[in-house]
């Protein structure tokens, strides 16, 4: 024998432990403890299926002292839909005893008790309907067992009772199947083995419900939940959700119908005190029942309610909502049903006045609101009533269908079981009554089967026990007359792919106190593009601040966690939502500052060029002879060139751009200052030549200064043919100098090049002012040296002030002064060293004579 055969032995076993063994000479008599329990509704038949409904949702408050031995428990506030749940149950079971194609020959019977909302009493019918209330008698020898009195049972609304009763009776294999049991935690088939259910999972349900939030952008969410496993459980499951979708909770608290109503309190005081807009009602239709009238007695209003299957597409909750504060509300349901017959069975109420007078009595007057002739009802001032009054002119929550699904469930739950002793009696056209029957072979067979019944629904358990999760979402429209109307404004399918799973229409919603607007329900508001999220301190991870993205940085998304630095050649807008390029800066030609060089250097360059006219024109007077008018015109051209090379250092920097400015801008000036050395040195050597018996003259003839100046401006071309071979200058993009801007210029390459060309400079220019410096007391004809020594002395102040201006100038500004220095450097050689003899040549034309020279130099009497 297998240990899954010998599962029921060790469960009847355990139930041995719940009767007790009396003797009585010779026979043992059995009989399970407690007080008897009797079904309100019974009916015999070849089998039995045992039904657990809430015919009362409350029971009286006791004080028991436990001195004595407690009495049953007081039922009252009589449920209108424990009834049209056990009419669905008797409906499917007329159904299938009348079918000849299921379970042909046998007769189903039932027994169905009321537990009235109570944990502890569900625990006490479930063992009840399972052992009977009966006395057995049995030899001394033999166990006090007895076999099951029913095969299967069905109903159990809430999920807390389901989870009591599935753990007393699951060692016994008992199929335990409920239409209305949702939480996820039933689920798990190592504590609840013979659970099985027709309605989702709230584990689907609650994470549909997270999608739902987030669909419509609410991150800053409060919570109710039912204070038991039900609401407990499907709350916890959309928490884990929900965080992984970005929602916080700002709260979630319990609530039960019986709560003190200090505790309620508490609880809307909570609600009030809150900045969230939508609430999660995650809670019973029973708990919503009692939770919108305290909602109304405070008026709590302007709130966007979000409903499970609990109570979101009950009319009689609906209908409770005299005050609007349900109005709008949202959720999940289960998709609509029809099953052919079943509302006129349910409204027949002929078979409760056959099974049970007394609670045939109490339901006549409750739902008429009168006193029966027969009643031993206390009730006063109430009409009386016959008990043939007609049930379909009352407006209660009885007659309203709008439950349709759910009965649909208790329908189903019923013909599983009969398809399962369809298949285990071999059942064709009759069917195997010697097949034994125990609960542990039914309940594989339940797990097995898949049937589709005739409304065309296909029907089967997973390996948890569960159907397939589809969900109809609904909102709250009321209507002009008051009613709420339940539209369906979308589909769940937790069958289809993760992204298509939720679908909403394209209908029109309307919104807590009938807005047409999505309410808006966050802890902050969104960032926007140009910002980026910095959590609160203390505070959940939807609450948050807005900080601007840093200069250089951006974000380019809603709520943005960063800010994205911008490549080197970007920068951030002025809104940090995107990356502009950034502007190139160089010295061009269009700008102010670069125009007034260029016109300078254009000026300088026209005023050496008139200059060298005059020279040329007036080449044969005395003035332009006696001043070395090879080396003058020489000289000219230098400067000529030294005003033209500053162009060079305007306009976008490129490779050639680069390489030329700096050597043309060496050598032009060597060759300048070449020049200006060899006019020092003629001058100084004329005055020597004078002198009797000197002959220096021919050793610094006309071409000795050539080649003197061939050869000061050969070493420059040197160094730079070296500096342009070794490391030349390039095109550098400078980022640093400048956050917002990119600097365009020109990188030196080799350092030791670029100070190697300006030092050769400035010892020739040195040399050149300590000669003319010697030679400034000589005689006035010859005294070209004082105007020499004056040009050198502004080239070397020029120069000198220029390093420490070059060196700390940004930019475009560096370039200005190099061009600035080169300018004024040259423009100081030709003012000084050329206007005076122009001033001369063109003004005092009676001083341009050989004898005015030569009678100045003639010693006085």
């Amino acid at each position: 024998m297998t240990s899954a055969q010998r599962w029921p032995e060790k469960g009847w076993a355990l139930l041995h432990l719940l009767l007790v063994s009396v003797s009585q000479a010779e026979e043992l008599v059995c009989r399970r403890r407690g007080d008897s329990e009797n079904p309100q509704l019974s009916k015999d038949g070849d089998i039995v299926l045992g039904g657990i409904f809430s015919f009362h949702s409350r029971w009286k408050d006791r004080q028991d002292t436990y001195m004595d031995k407690p009495l049953p428990l007081q039922c009252t506030s009589l449920n209108f839909r424990g009834f049209q749940y056990a009419q669905t149950m008797l409906f499917a079971i007329a159904e299938i005893n009348n079918s000849t194609q299921l379970l042909p020959g046998i007769s189903l019977g039932y027994k169905i008790y009321d537990v009235c909302g109570s944990i502890a009493r569900g625990v006490t019918v479930a063992l009840a309907s399972a052992t009977g209330n009966d006395m057995v008698f049995a030899p001394s020898d033999v166990p006090c067992t007895r076999p099951v009195n029913v095969q299967a049972l069905l109903g159990v609304t809430s999920s807390s009772p389901c989870m009591a009763i599935s753990t007393v009776i699951g060692p016994f294999h008992i199929p335990l199947i409920s239409h209305f049991a949702t939480c996820a935690c039933l689920s798990d088939k190592t504590k609840y083995p013979s659970f099985l259910r027709t309605i989702p999972s709230d584990y689907y349900q609650s994470r549909a419900l997270a999608q739902l939030v987030k669909y419509f952008g609410w991150t800053w969410v409060g919570a109710i939940r039912s204070n038991d496993d039900y609401g407990n459980n499907g709350i916890a499951t959309f928490i884990e959700t929900a965080q992984q979708l970005g929602i916080c909770l700002e709260y979630s608290v319990p609530f039960f119908k019986t709560d003190a109503p200090d505790k309620i309190q508490k609880t809307l005081d909570i609600i009030k005190a809150s900045t969230s807009k939508v609430i999660i009602a995650f809670v019973s239709y029973m708990d919503m029942d009692v939770l919108i009238h305290e909602l109304s007695r405070y008026n709590l209003t302007g709130y966007q309610w979000v409903g499970s299957e609990g109570w979101i597409s009950d009319s009689h909750i609906a209908a409770m909502n005299r005050h609007h504060i349900l109005d709008g509300a949202i959720g999940l349901s289960i998709p609509k049903a029809h099953v052919s017959g079943l509302r006129e069975f349910i409204l027949d109420v002929k078979p409760l006045s056959s099974s049970s007078n007394e609670l045939f009595t109490e339901f006549w007057e409750t739902l008429f609101s009168c006193k029966l002739n027969n009643s031993r009802s206390s009730a006063e001032n109430q009409t009386e009533c016959t008990g043939h009054e007609d049930v379909t002119g009352v407006q209660n929550s009885f007659n309203d269908m709008s439950l349709m699904p759910i009965f649909y469930n208790v329908y189903k739950g019923v013909y599983a079981v009969a398809h399962a002793l369809h298949n285990i009696l071999r059942c064709n056209k009759t069917c195997d009554n010697k097949v034994h029957l125990d609960p542990f072979t039914i309940l594989q067979h339940i797990r097995k089967i898949r049937f589709t019944t005739k409304e065309g629904d296909e029907v089967y358990f997973n390996e948890n026990g569960d159907p397939v999760a589809k969900y109809e979402i609904i909102n709250w429209q009321p209507t002009e007359n008051g009613i709420v109307d339940f539209v369906r404004v979308g589909l769940y399918d937790a069958s289809l792919p993760a992204d298509k799973q939720l679908t909403l229409q394209n209908k029109f919603l309307v919104w807590t106190q009938n807005s047409q607007q999505v309410p808006l329900s966050v802890c902050s508001e969104k960032c926007q593009p140009g910002t980026r999220k910095v959590l609160q301190k203390g505070k959940p991870v939807c609450c948050y601040d807005c900080l601007r993205c840093a200069e250089g940085e951006i974000s380019n998304i809603t709520d943005s966690i960063t800010c994205v630095r911008c490549d080197p050649e970007f920068w951030s807008n002025e809104r940090r939502d995107a990356c502009v390029r950034k502007e190139a800066e160089f010295l061009s030609y269009e700008e102010i500052m670069g125009a007034l060089l260029t016109a300078a250097s254009l000026f300088g360059t026209c005023m050496t060029a008139v200059v060298a006219f005059i020279f040329f024109r007036y080449r044969q007077t005395p003035v332009v002879k006696a001043n070395n008018s090879e080396l003058s015109f020489l000289l000219l051209f230098s400067l000529t060139l030294c005003f033209l090379c500053s162009l060079t250092f305007m306009g976008r920097p490129s490779e050639w751009s680069c390489m030329l400015r700096h050597t043309a801008f060496g050598i032009t000036f060597v060759l300048c200052i070449s020049c200006v050395l060899g006019k020092t040195i003629v001058v100084l050597m004329a005055f020597r030549a004078t002198l009797p018996g000197s002959d220096v003259m021919k050793w610094f003839g006309p071409a000795q200064q050539k080649l003197s100046v061939l050869g000061f401006t050969l070493i420059q071309v040197i160094i730079c043919i070296l500096w342009l071979t070794i490391s030349p200058p390039f095109p550098f993009k400078n980022f640093k100098e400048l956050k917002n801007k990119i600097i365009l210029e020109c990188a030196l390459g080799s350092a030791v090049g670029f100070w190697a060309v300006l030092g050769y400079i400035g010892l020739l220019a040195m040399l050149c002012f300590i000669l003319a410096f010697l030679a400034r007391k000589l005689p006035d004809n010859f005294n070209e040296a004082k105007f020499i020594t004056f040009s050198m002395l502004i080239f070397c102040a020029v120069w000198i002030t220029f390093i420490p201006a070059y060196v700390s100038s940004p930019g475009k500004f560096s370039v200005a002064v190099e061009i600035f220095a080169i300018l004024a450097s040259s423009f100081g050689l030709l003012i000084c060293i050329f206007i005076p003899k122009c001033y001369i040549i063109l003004l005092k034309p009676e001083k341009n004579t050989k004898k005015s020279m030569m009678g100045k130099g003639a010693s006085k009497p």
